[in-house]
């Protein structure tokens, strides 16, 4: 772990500092409970949280720890056992599997949980400002302590490798990104055609002999197909950006596509058979949608 006094000078975290905070701690201790039950109803909301805490011996447990870093915060006594004990709180978070995204979610109810507390027991503008400071210090820098647990655990798997499979990492890294920066373009192309379907079924509906009924079936067709390559690039960019892709603006897209040509054979009493394989098609692409919705929303409802 590195130093803890050098990590205090980093933050410029001061003595004074430190005495604010510990004549915080008797109002935070007070407010521990409350605390803990909006902390709860926090990181419920993350959606997987019980795939960490799987019964309640474990959430007790767990409470009680919160409860105690909580209070302890506020100690005004920041040493190398203080710094040990964080550390050992970021080891475990690594060890159970649990995402820094996570981590970092949490300690921004954290931040927010304290200053409203201090909001609504402001007393004069000096010393108002001289206990946010603190607060936002330590915050951060308990903050740093956990997550350097991840990238030495980080560090330590890089080193572990050989030169070779250092090397097709990083190759692989690589080429991942380009796809991914192709597969962008495609669907900005995509979306450019998409354009120019709608605009070319608007020209047939209106300067041309088409059936005013097949036209603007067609339209909305094609309307349909554009929306959807919309949602497929924002998904590519929420993707680009470090988030997890969504199959389900895939399949979104090939409903929408389908969707179009049943529109359009509808009308035709000669495209019973075509309609009816289309129909069965969709039906499946729908109940696929449906399965990749229902797992996602059954990961949020824990």
């Amino acid at each position: 772990m590195d130093d803890y006094s050098q990590l205090k000078i980093n933050y410029k975290f001061s003595k004074e500092e430190a005495l604010i905070l510990k004549d915080l701690q008797p109002r935070m201790e007070i407010l521990a409970d409350n605390f803990i039950s909006e902390f709860y109803d926090y990181i419920w909301g993350f959606g997987q949280t019980a795939q960490y805490l799987k019964n309640t011996e474990i959430i007790e447990r767990h409470k009680i720890k919160i409860k105690q870093w909580f209070i302890n915060l506020f100690s005004g006594v920041y040493d190398m056992s203080y710094f040990l004990g964080l550390y050992k709180i970021g080891e475990v978070h690594v060890k159970i599997g649990l995402p820094t995204h996570y981590v970092n979610s949490a300690f921004t109810f954290v931040r927010t949980f304290i200053l409203k507390s201090i909001e609504e027991n402001f007393v004069n503008k000096e010393q108002h400002v001289k206990e946010i400071t603190a607060v936002e210090k330590i915050v951060d820098i308990n903050l740093d302590v956990l997550t350097s647990s991840y990238r030495q655990e980080e560090i330590g798997k890089y080193l572990s490798l050989s030169i070779m499979e250092k090397s097709i990492l990083s190759s692989l890294k690589k080429f991942n990104s380009y796809i991914n920066y192709f597969l962008a373009i495609a669907l900005g192309i995509i979306a450019f055609f998409a354009i120019g379907l709608f605009g070319y079924d608007i020209y047939l509906l209106f300067f041309t002999d088409i059936k005013i009924d097949k036209g603007i079936l067609t339209v909305l067709g094609s309307l349909l197909v554009l929306w959807a390559s919309i949602e497929l690039i924002h998904e590519e960019i929420n993707h680009l950006q470090g988030k997890g892709f969504a199959i389900g603006a895939f399949i979104m897209l090939a409903m929408a596509a389908l969707i179009r040509k049943v529109l359009i054979y509808s009308l035709s009493s000669e495209k019973s058979i075509e309609l009816l394989i289309l129909g069965a098609v969709i039906v499946a692409l729908a109940f696929s949608y449906w399965l990749v919705s229902k797992n996602k929303n059954t990961s949020y409802a824990h």
